[in-house]
């Protein structure tokens, strides 16, 4: 049954061709049916996979697939060949698990949408590119994985593509991620011509013996795969796509966010580490573009009002954390932190499509306000969601992965106090926006009344993720609360140990103290200023300085209004001067110029014997006279 991963894949892909050809042609109920039967027992399969292999007591376990021969040309063969380790079993099952969860809702969701076979097909198109992209043994069909999700975000975030926002959100998104495509297949061919493969585990094999730690090339080809991680998981400076994304319906964002295109660039690093390893300089920007996006995006999330978009900066802010430990070495809480976000972040996309839904499609979470006893199961599962991305001591799965994230950061060789304090004051902006999210949406002003309240389909998922974002956290416990290491047992041998500076005994403990009093006391702080005494923000925002962090945070730090002064808008002025093209002159010249030396040769042919007996005399003539004069 494990070499068969590729049902994995092929169940999804299966339920987007059936979708995408006579998807128009069935009822809704069977359009349903289809469209989470596919991904269901995807997820079915990975969870038997899964546990076969870890009762196994293998302690590496690998699992290869060759499908077949796919590429053959000189010098290069490719295989259609999938890989199933640790790592690709932690990422296959959030796909399949989430993402199932996400199209059960979905189908209560959507609904009412003219577009209904249309989006189910695309949704398991998503899910199928992602597993590709993790499954794949070489870089090439990682790429083409990569390139899917990529289309399939293009087409879901401008689902409704009736209005022109929604287009250029999707075209933003699109073109942004190319950047980091382009980095990334200018990567590809250098490790081609380096180790004449692109089998994953044979580059990585002969990396550490062709490179020494710090080889030109092999920063090079570390900082190419950077580029294109950066893009997909929208990182410091690629970063300003996502919150345009959320232009797409709710189910799409959560997809997005939680289980698929946003983590593919953490999952590229992480697969890649040996080649970082070989690059440490590289390495140690992974985590300053982590720790700077986690900072700049929290803020950004403090002042939102589009509750939807302040998810997608804490999206940022998130994969942020999982930039910044796998830049310090910390491979596996990266990824312990990517399953536990997975959960929440999942869970508040849809609880946030749920509000908005029954709202009339309100954003504002200004206008919201009131709903904790109205929509109870809403209140209950996006306040459990909500206190795990906050992180709170204990009782959160986000404290235990975020957590480890810190304290291995802080004691890691390349890591310190300064990487840690940015993580800290992350870790405090994330408690408080996450509080006023709360706060302003369900205990703030009463704001408009919910049409109904949502069906099982809708709160079953939530239920189900609401109770993954509580007890997820416990399969990796810490030193100081029982040395429970599941989850890093189980990617031992995948990924490689932290190496760790030597530390008081008791330096864990009393980071984790600190840690949790700043997520309590930031909590206290939320409820103060957004429940109590709210004029204070007002008093802040007033003012000439506040209204200008205000400003200055809401929109991003700026990147887009840079990014449109430096970029944008003269490429479109260039477009403008040129719109007849420079490069079409040349060869409508070239065509003129034939077109004219035929109508000199045409009067040459005039269909006179006469003139041609002329013709014929005269070059007669010249041509003996010629011959004479040389």
């Amino acid at each position: 049954m494990t070499e068969s991963i590729w049902i994995i894949i092929a169940l999804p892909l299966v339920s987007f061709l059936i979708l995408a050809f006579v998807g128009q042609r069935m009822t809704r109920q069977t359009i349903a049916l289809v469209a989470t039967a596919g991904t269901g027992i995807a997820a079915l399969f990975t969870l038997v996979t899964g546990w076969r292999l870890l009762s196994s007591n293998q302690a590496n376990f690998e699992i290869s697939s060759n499908l077949w021969e796919w590429i053959n040309t000189s010098g290069l063969t490719i295989h259609m060949a999938l890989h199933l380790d640790a790592l690709a079993l932690v990422f296959i099952f959030v796909i399949t698990f989430v993402g199932f969860l996400i199209l059960v809702y979905s189908t209560e969701f959507m609904n009412e949408d003219s577009g209904y076979a249309r989006f189910f097909a695309y949704i398991n198109l998503f899910i199928a590119s992602m597993l590709i992209l993790v499954l794949a043994d070489n870089l090439l069909l990682l790429y083409l994985g990569w390139e899917g999700v990529g289309l399939c975000s293009y087409l879901l975030i401008g689902f409704w593509y009736q209005d022109p926002s929604n287009g250029y959100a999707a075209r933003k998104a699109f073109i942004m991620t190319r950047i980091g495509d382009t980095a990334l297949i200018i990567g590809l061919f250098l490790l081609f011509v380096e180790f004449g493969t692109l089998n994953i585990g044979e580059i990585l094999t002969a990396a550490p013996e062709k490179w020494v730690t710090g080889d030109t090339t092999a920063k090079l080809a570390a900082f190419l795969l950077l580029g294109g991680a950066v893009g997909k998981s929208a990182q410091l400076p690629l970063q300003t796509w996502l919150p345009d994304a959320m232009a797409g319906p709710s189910p799409v964002s959560a997809l997005i966010h939680a289980a698929t295109m946003v983590t593919a660039g953490v999952y590229l690093i992480a697969r890649t580490h040996a080649i970082f390893e070989l690059a440490p300089e590289v390495q140690f920007i992974v985590a300053i573009v982590g720790a700077i996006t986690l900072l700049i995006a929290g803020f950004s999330a403090l002042v939102q009002r589009d509750i939807k978009r302040v998810l997608a900066y804490s999206t940022m802010s998130q994969i942020g954390y999982m930039f910044l430990a796998l830049g310090v070495g910390a491979w596996s809480a990266a990824i312990f932190h990517f399953m536990i976000h997975a959960f929440f972040k999942a869970l508040l996309f849809l609880g946030a499509g749920a509000i908005i839904m029954v709202l009339h499609h309100e954003h504002d979470m200004f206008k919201m306000g009131g709903l904790y006893k109205k929509l109870p199961v809403i209140f209950w599962t996006f306040l459990i969601a909500s206190a795990s991305l906050a992180a709170l001591p204990l009782v959160t799965a986000g404290f235990y992965s975020k957590d480890l994230i810190l304290w291995q950061v802080f004691a890691s060789n390349i890591g310190g106090s300064g990487l840690w304090a940015m993580g800290f004051a992350g870790a405090f902006i994330t408690a408080l926006y996450s509080s006023r999210m709360v706060l302003v949406t369900f205990f703030g002003k009463t704001g408009i009344s919910p049409t109904h309240r949502p069906g099982w389909a809708i709160t079953t998922p939530l239920l189900v993720l609401a109770f993954l974002s509580f007890a997820g956290g416990f399969i990796e416990l810490p030193h100081t609360m029982g040395h429970t290491q599941l989850f890093s047992e189980m990617l031992h041998g995948t990924l490689p140990a932290l190496t760790m500076r030597e530390l008081p005994a008791n330096g864990e403990l009393m980071l984790q103290i600190i840690t949790g009093l700043t997520s309590i006391i930031a909590v206290g702080l939320a409820c103060l200023v957004y429940l109590r005494r709210p004029s204070i923000v007002n008093q802040l925002k007033s003012s000439s300085f506040g209204n200008l962090f205000v400003r200055l945070w809401f929109t991003g730090w700026g990147f887009d209004v840079m990014y449109n002064a430096l970029i944008v808008r003269p490429l479109v002025s260039i477009s403008k001067l040129n719109k007849k093209d420079i490069l079409d002159n040349i060869s409508i010249g070239v065509s003129r110029l034939m077109a004219f030396g035929n109508s000199q040769l045409v009067l040459s042919q005039s269909g006179k014997l006469r003139w041609y007996m002329m013709i014929i005399a005269l070059g007669a003539i010249l041509t003996l006279t010629l011959s004479i004069v040389i």
